[in-house]
């Protein structure tokens, strides 16, 4: 268990790693890793009480990851146990999962239950994969790597996967059955209990934090609270105690019509003018609305006062945290987006090419492992500010998550022109870094596709460049590769 990055939500993971699941083989356990963090996302929205069609999203990330995962690994096993029934029985496995997680989509069970089913099965299947036939094959692997017969490599894993290790393997699987199932249960009771809290939070949050001026009165018409918004636009210090009688005297023109309408209907909306900070009048809007008590009758009134030009304001500042990570400023994922397809739909008009720059620091884990995760922050707004010191105005750096960054490279006339480029980027990366609590060293690895020799859709060509990425970071990092 683990809090969130607010600082208040706690964390529950279905499937925490352990050493033990580690292979050996580098990539497969960074894979298994992702698989896990998937599992993980997919339950946390599942027990969140997230909305259907995002907990479809990560469940289809998650099975698209397992068989991009099981290419990648059956490449490996095939390199050096090509022909062999082991592999034979593998590949079978991973074509008994594709039709169990199928068979799971379309079983008709109620959302809670297809939940349960779902997350006993890949937390059992994913579980089991890893610690018997994963790690039996990379040690038959390692084994013929390290000169081995594959008959004598096959005898050692055998050997190896026995006795105490056969013990701990079971002893691990039964507690990863268990632990599913009492987690399920411990994640739906915080979520719930979450939600509650937010509610709780989220109403005295409201009348603390907004923009508009807000007050309530008892129903006699007694100002009981009122909200810092509403002390600054009044120039008022002391109100609770003292009658609303005191807002029509020079603040905001409220009639009795509005009282006698708000108790009569249960609210009132409509435009008054009201005397702003500065000393000037303007249209404001204002809402009073009736609390009706549990009988039913007038408990309190709310009554609310928008400024239009600051509704205009916060809408812009709504559009701006939309549309841009907030710990870099960067443009994010649904900005980068936009850029992408204005710069398709450019290029389709005049044939220049532009650059899809997907980015991942090399031992930026170690960063945050080591120095803790303020100073992991603190680097990666630094990285933020190189990378947008590297490129022009033209181009876009955006951060999609964590440590991950693309850039995009518009009208490049000449492919040495990118690689300048990106060879800056590399060097301005690796350049030492000053956080709290010492100096840390990172490095990039980038993946780079070209449009339109790469022809494809904003997503396809984010991928595309996420492949090149990680063909970089197979070959150990710290440099660039074309798709």
């Amino acid at each position: 268990m683990e809090k969130g990055e607010a600082g208040s939500a706690e964390r529950v993971f279905i499937f925490p790693w352990n050493d033990n699941f580690d292979t050996g083989i580098a990539v497969i356990d960074a894979q298994h890793r992702k698989l896990v963090d998937l599992l993980n996302i997919l339950v946390s929205h599942m027990t969140q009480g997230t909305d259907t069609p995002a907990v479809d999203a990560v469940f289809e990330e998650l099975t698209a990851y397992v068989h991009r995962h099981f290419e990648d690994e059956e490449a490996i096993w095939r390199k050096h146990l090509a022909g062999d029934e082991i592999l034979k029985n593998h590949e079978y496995a991973h074509r008994q999962f594709a039709e169990d997680i199928a068979g799971l989509q379309g079983s008709g069970l109620s959302q809670n239950e297809v939940m349960d089913e779902i997350a006993s099965f890949l937390t059992h299947w994913l579980a089991f994969h890893i610690l018997e036939f994963d790690k039996r094959m990379a040690k038959v692997v390692l084994g013929v790597m390290q000169g081995l017969s594959l008959e004598e490599a096959k005898a050692k894993a055998n050997e190896e996967m026995s006795g105490a290790m056969r013990v701990l393997i079971e002893t691990i699987l039964r507690m990863y059955d268990s632990l599913s199932v009492r987690t399920l249960e411990l994640m739906r009771e915080i979520s719930k209990r979450q939600r509650v809290e937010e509610k709780l939070r989220l109403a005295g949050n409201v009348i603390e934090s907004t923009i508009e001026a807000v007050f309530v009165t008892d129903r006699q018409g007694i100002l009981i609270d009122a909200n810092p918004s509403f002390l600054r636009q009044t120039g008022l210090e002391e109100v609770v105690g003292k009658n609303v009688n005191i807002l029509t005297s020079g603040f905001f023109d409220i009639g009795r019509q509005i009282w006698e309408k708000a108790e009569s209907e249960g609210h009132y909306t409509g435009e008054v003018w009201g005397r702003m900070p500065s000393g000037e009048s303007e249209p404001v809007w204002m809402t009073l609305s009736a609390v009706r008590d549990a009988g039913g009758g007038i408990a309190h009134f709310v009554g609310i006062f928008s400024s239009v030009s600051e509704l205009i304001g916060r809408q812009r500042n709504l559009e701006d945290a939309a549309n841009h990570d907030m710990l870099t400023g960067l443009p994010n994922r649904r900005l980068l987006a936009d850029r992408m397809g204005r710069a398709i739909a450019r290029s389709e008009r005049s044939q220049n090419r532009f650059a899809i720059c997907y980015m991942d620091l090399d031992g930026f884990k170690g960063v945050n492992d080591t120095f803790g995760h303020a100073a992991g922050d603190e680097l990666l707004q630094e990285v933020a500010r190189r990378l947008t010191s590297c490129v022009r105005s033209m181009d876009t750096v955006a951060r999609l998550a964590g440590d991950e960054f693309v850039v995009l490279l518009e009208d490049i006339p000449e492919m040495t022109d990118c690689d300048f480029l990106l060879q800056r980027i590399l060097e301005e990366i690796a350049r030492p870094y000053q956080v709290k609590g010492g100096n840390p060293k990172i490095s990039a690895s980038i993946g780079v596709t070209i449009h339109p020799d790469d022809d494809s859709s904003s997503p396809l060509l984010l991928e595309h460049a996420d492949r090149a990425l990680y063909s970089v970071k197979s070959s150990g990092g710290n440099g660039f590769e074309y798709y």
